[in-house]
């Protein structure tokens, strides 16, 4: 791969609350453009600023994230506001939807300011899955069952995050809430036609209109569409995603390590399959031989030029600079009323669930 002007696709992880020689090897390499955060990289919040500045010590530019939705997928918790599932906002919206709306948009924002308080450029959020009933890995982090609600809620909550200076990225398209497999372990098949699986992106369509930054593909499989899972299928993301919707953000595949993509191969073949396909960023997660192996399979393989590094520069050009820090965040009277408002939702999920 020629590394030329532009980051490289690959998403990497690193090891602990502070960086190894190793970590700082991979991080430098050009064939990296951003790095992702889990739990077992956060002590406390002096600790995880004092990881990312060191990140962009090694990397300049180096765009940040965190899987970071609310619920049970919150990866830093002790000093950080906790945020109720995002089924806790549709839950809202059947009796009060004004004020549904408004959550939305608070929650966003204080997520995305909290985040930008310790270096992370942005959450990977929000999910706009319908909720079937079938699938215990979206579960309650899908906002709700009906289009409208999600588009809603969805479009509410990923406009706050751009408006506090973060981006959105929408996941996982075209829809992961049908099927009952977890695509962590397996590769699930939604054997759905299309016009069936047309209501779930119907999702994205005011959100795309309306600028959106980024998308995360899914690891599901839709026979009457393609064999291969969208996440590595170019009719998916060319053909529809792009041509049909009329998408030109930043589209993230989902993690390559995960079962549903080993079902296509070893690192080499998935790496190359996702970049093919037109995935601008590659996550490589929670095992370093595979990122080591990623990063072996771009040799030769060469940038797919102007598109692709402008669409990576959009979603990293979204960072703010003016962000507070944590003390005058907390200081900030929409911070004070926003996290009062995540307690309240918070405590009303946990008695609904």
């Amino acid at each position: 791969m020629t590394a030329a002007a532009s980051p490289g696709p690959l998403l990497v992880d690193v090891a602990a609350t502070e960086l190894t020689d190793l970590d700082r090897e991979l991080l430098a390499d050009p064939g990296v453009g951003g790095a992702i955060l889990f739990s077992r990289n956060y002590d406390d919040a002096d600790q995880l600023s004092a990881l990312t500045a060191a990140m962009r010590e090694v990397r300049p530019g180096l765009l940040i994230v965190a899987d970071y939705e609310g619920g049970r997928v919150q990866r830093f918790r002790d000093g950080f506001t906790p945020i109720p599932s995002m089924r806790a906002l549709g839950r809202l919206y059947t009796q009060d939807a004004p004020a549904a709306r408004q959550a939305a948009a608070e929650l966003a924002w204080l997520m995305a300011s909290e985040l930008a308080a310790v270096g992370v450029d942005m959450p990977l959020a929000p999910v706009l899955d319908l909720d079937y009933g079938a699938s215990a890995v979206i579960g309650s982090r899908a906002f709700a069952s009906d289009v409208d609600q999600v588009s809603e809620l969805g479009g509410r909550f990923a406009a706050a995050l751009v408006a506090a200076g973060s981006a959105a990225t929408a996941k996982h398209f075209p829809g992961h809430g049908f099927v009952a497999a977890d695509s962590h372990a397996e590769l699930p098949t939604d054997d759905r036609d299309y016009p069936a699986i047309a209501a779930d992106m119907a999702v994205y369509r005011p959100l795309i209109a309306n600028g959106l930054a980024s998308v995360m593909m899914a690891h599901v499989r839709y026979p009457s569409v393609d064999e291969r899972p969208a996440s590595l299928s170019p009719i998916w993301i060319e053909d529809i995603l792009r041509g049909e919707l009329g998408f030109h953000g930043c589209v993230f595949c989902d993690d390559l390590s995960m079962g549903g993509a080993a079902a296509l191969g070893d690192y080499t073949r998935r790496t190359r399959l996702a970049l093919a396909a037109g995935c601008d960023y590659l996550p490589v997660c929670n095992d370093r031989q595979a990122a080591l192996a990623a990063l072996a399979a771009l040799e030769g393989v060469e940038d797919r030029g102007a598109d692709r590094r402008a669409r990576l520069v959009q979603a990293i050009g979204h960072r703010d600079q003016r962000a507070l820090d944590r003390e005058s965040l907390r200081q900030d009277p929409r911070w004070q009323s926003a996290a009062a408002l995540a307690e309240r939702l918070a405590a009303h999920d946990r008695a609904a669930s």
